[in-house]
């Protein structure tokens, strides 16, 4: 049995912001969960995802040599690994791999501790089951990663439901967090509420005791951000929703937006966005480009401010996945958090994954299983 004392997070660690749940008290949180390692030979090569660079129906397994762990590494033996908007664009050729990172698409994955490298703590053991935050190499049936980016998995959750948490809930608990300052008070404008960030932001806002207002592409999606805690939703397919989003905040507009779209929805972003307001841009699905005037931004004293994940430090990852485990943990065995997983398929079929991740259809994760039943286990999976 471990013991962590709980604290407010965001104070702790001098971000600011909305105090997490667990405040100045210890938590009992279970030992790590750990699978005997049967004596078995290892191969030396693995199935991976390949490509070349174009379309999705570039894509293909192929046989390459297991990695081996570093220094402050691990290597785990991957049950399933998902699927992000990244990996569709490191495909095309638009979004090449931090140069210290694996060649190899995949940002996240789920699996068991099967090697440690020099330099890692005696709390990480073989055997552990993880989830774990990547630089890539994630849809592959082993991958290496540092310690500091590996994460128990909560008790009650699959392998399935762990794969679709680290990129999509590690994003969405930085930017609303640690870039934008999240407070009980706020307003918060979620573009692209149905999807894996969006579906995770939603539910860390509500949490947080603040208010969140989705937009998406679907009516579908729309309900089923609700159903996850959003006061409203509106379709941006109906074109702008600027009048909507004021009508809903009786006039007030937003204090945070979460855009992953910029262009396309800059204009009525501008104009919803309050007094001292943040607005974080983490993608550019609807153009890099905007030839806008600035001066209502500065009138506004607006804070425009961009962010990603994959090519920060190993410390600032280390902080992240503390804070957000200490935060999520006991929230996601209670169930009160949920990883939305829309659809999962062998990693021999990530072409089709791929060209479903395109659709713009799949509400929250696309799930790669990398291991079959009978080298996983049904419990595992």
């Amino acid at each position: 049995m471990w013991i962590i004392s709980g604290f407010a997070i965001l104070l702790a660690s001098g971000f600011g912001g909305v105090e997490a749940t667990q405040q100045s008290q210890d938590i009992e949180v279970e030992a790590p969960e750990v699978t005997p390692a049967p004596e078995i030979t290892i191969m030396s090569t693995m199935k991976a995802a390949a490509f070349s660079p174009g379309g999705a129906e570039n894509l293909y397994t192929s046989d390459v040599a297991i990695p081996e762990p570093g220094d402050y590494e691990v290597r785990i033996r991957v049950l399933a690994s998902a699927i992000n908007r990244a990996d569709t664009l490191q495909r095309k050729g638009l979004y090449n791999p931090p140069p210290d990172a694996s060649p190899i698409l995949g940002l996240e994955a789920a699996g068991i501790v099967d090697k440690i490298g020099p330099g890692c703590p005696d709390s990480v053991l073989v055997g552990q089951k993880v989830m774990a935050l990547l630089a890539g190499g994630g849809n592959a049936e082993y991958v290496t990663c540092r310690y500091e980016q590996i994460m128990p998995i909560p008790k009650g959750l699959s392998m399935i439901q762990a794969a679709a948490i680290p990129e999509v809930w590690l994003t969405a608990f930085q930017l609303l967090y640690f870039v934008g300052k999240l407070r009980k008070e706020d307003t918060v404008l979620i573009h692209a509420g149905g999807s894996g960030v969006g579906t995770a932001a939603v539910q860390l806002v509500t949490q947080a005791g603040a208010t969140a207002i989705v937009t998406a592409g679907s009516q579908k999606k729309i309900d089923f951000a609700k159903s996850l805690g959003a006061k409203h939703g509106f379709n941006y397919k109906e074109g702008s929703f600027k009048d909507k989003v004021l009508q809903a905040t009786d006039g007030k507009g937003v204090d945070l937006i979460l855009d992953c779209v910029f262009g396309s929805m800059y204009d009525d972003d501008a104009q919803l966005i309050k007094l001292d307001g943040r607005w974080v841009v983490y993608g550019f699905l609807g153009g890099s480009q905007k030839e806008a005037n600035f001066n209502m931004l500065l009138r506004k004293r607006v804070q425009l401010l961009f962010s990603n994940l994959r090519f920060r430090s190993v410390e600032y990852k280390k902080q992240l996945v503390q804070e957000f485990s200490n935060l999520s943990t006991p929230l996601f065995e209670s169930g009160a958090f949920k990883p939305i997983v829309d659809t999962v398929l062998p990693l021999s079929e990530i072409s089709q994954a791929h060209k479903l991740m395109e659709s713009n259809t799949n509400m929250g994760k696309i799930v790669l299983k990398v291991s079959d039943e009978t080298s996983a286990g049904k419990d595992e999976l």
